[in-house]
């Protein structure tokens, strides 16, 4: 089979490391790829949300399935696009319709979803610039932090968490009136804040049958200690230490169960992933977001301890008999550790040459931000390169990814060296 990936990050990189050891696989596209995908695929320079170009792809290369990554292209309706299209609607696309996208293009409707099919989550509402004053008097009904989200995609930007209330209140006003993540916080959610551990839990569904891929923490701050600002995900652990079975049992039959039911009655077909953001509080599971693609950097992370053949979990997508599908996960722990650009999550300059590569033993290497230009690997992004690492403990699989960092280096390279730190 030819199968074409969407997308140019780790997760897409991952993506592409795992659906090689498939002995189903003839050829893999990535539009538009990055240095690492080069290696072992072939990149398209095309940009995913580009439906024209993605079609001409398709058809030039004879492509058999297509994997969306990030989650622009399936917000946009790629999906729909193939089933609309007379010369494409029998290639199976893996990643949700427009209907289902929805559970991350809007906070407002995942929101909904969750209150309509009884799935635990966070007390809301939503408001516009019309309602602006109830969005001050429900503040007030909060006790701090106060949580404020864009509805709509802000580039993982649309998140406010604030400790003051008159703070709060000039937030919502900027994202509502002027409209400070553009068309995306048109519409903002308040809801009150989870104190407990985050953790995330995947799911892959054919729209009827599931399975419940490995969970994984990750790190978004980007000091030591999670200090400092967000960024897209400094590095993730899986399996999830604090994730009991006692607990995961509650996620599968409180928010899992409900969310695939909760889908079917509402008449959307939805095959592909679902990235679960859940808070355990007190031991039960809160959910905080859902996405509708596998999350960067945990995809780092969770697909390595897959045993399972990554493409026939795809094909029982496609053809709705996931059900029948073999699905085996290793006992093994996995780390990843990101190498950022000097200055991230702020500005950073790009085209620093990544020097090193060929000395990693022993972890495995997944590409972000990176681009190849006259043989030479260069940076090419915020974050550059997840380090990989596989052992019988979190110590174990962190001493290799970090050891092998010390032979990577590139101008004002940045990595948080406690990944895992509460989990020990």
């Amino acid at each position: 089979m030819n199968i074409l990936i969407l997308g140019s990050g780790g997760r897409e990189h991952a993506f592409v490391y795992k659906l090689l050891q498939s002995k189903k696989i003839n050829q893999i596209f990535v539009a538009p790829g990055n240095a690492g995908t080069h290696k072992i695929a072939k990149n398209i320079n095309i940009n995913p949300t580009d439906f024209t170009a993605v079609k001409e792809t398709i058809l030039t290369h004879k492509i058999d399935m297509v994997v969306v990554g990030p989650e622009a292209p399936l917000v946009d309706g790629v999906h729909d696009f193939f089933l609309d299209d007379d010369e494409l609607k029998s290639i199976p696309v893996i990643g949700p319709k427009k209907d289902g996208a929805l559970l991350e293009g809007s906070k407002d409707f995942s929101k909904q979803f969750m209150e309509k099919h009884n799935i635990p989550t966070a007390r809301y509402k939503s408001f516009t610039k019309e309602n602006l004053n109830d969005g001050f008097n429900f503040l007030e009904t909060l006790n701090p932090p106060y949580v404020l989200k864009a509805d709509g995609l802000a580039a993982g930007k649309g998140v406010l968490i604030l400790n003051n209330l008159e703070e709060a209140k000039a937030e919502l006003k900027e994202m509502l009136t002027h409209q400070k993540f553009g068309e995306a916080s048109s519409t903002v959610v308040i809801e009150e804040f989870l104190d407990g551990i985050e953790l995330s839990v995947f799911v892959l569904t054919d729209g009827k049958s599931y399975k419940i891929l490995p969970s994984a923490k990750d790190y978004k701050r980007i000091g030591e200690g999670d200090t400092g600002l967000n960024t897209g995900g400094m590095g993730a652990i899986s399996p999830v230490p604090f994730a009991s079975e006692d607990f995961l049992t509650k996620v599968e039959e409180h928010v899992v169960k409900p969310t695939i039911n909760g889908l079917q009655k509402d008449g959307i077909d939805y095959r592909g992933f679902i990235f679960i953001g859940l808070m355990n509080v007190d031991g039960n599971p809160q959910v905080i977001e859902y996405n509708v693609r596998m999350g960067d950097p945990e995809t780092e992370v969770i697909l390595p301890r897959i045993e399972s053949d990554l493409l026939d979990l795809f094909e029982g997508v496609a053809h709705q008999n996931l059900h029948e599908k073999s699905f085996k996960v290793t006992d093994k722990i996995a780390t990843t550790v990101m190498l950022v650009s000097g200055g991230y999550p702020e500005s950073y300059e790009k085209g620093k040459e990544i020097l090193g590569l060929e000395n990693i033993d022993g972890s495995i290497v997944f590409h972000a931000g990176t681009k190849l230009e006259n043989n030479k690997v260069l940076t090419n992004g915020g974050r550059v390169m997840a380090i990989t690492s596989l052992g019988k403990t979190i110590n174990e699989a962190l001493e290799t990814s970090y050891k092998n960092i010390d032979k990577i280096s590139f101008d004002k390279m940045n990595y948080r060296k406690d990944i895992g730190f509460d989990l020990q």
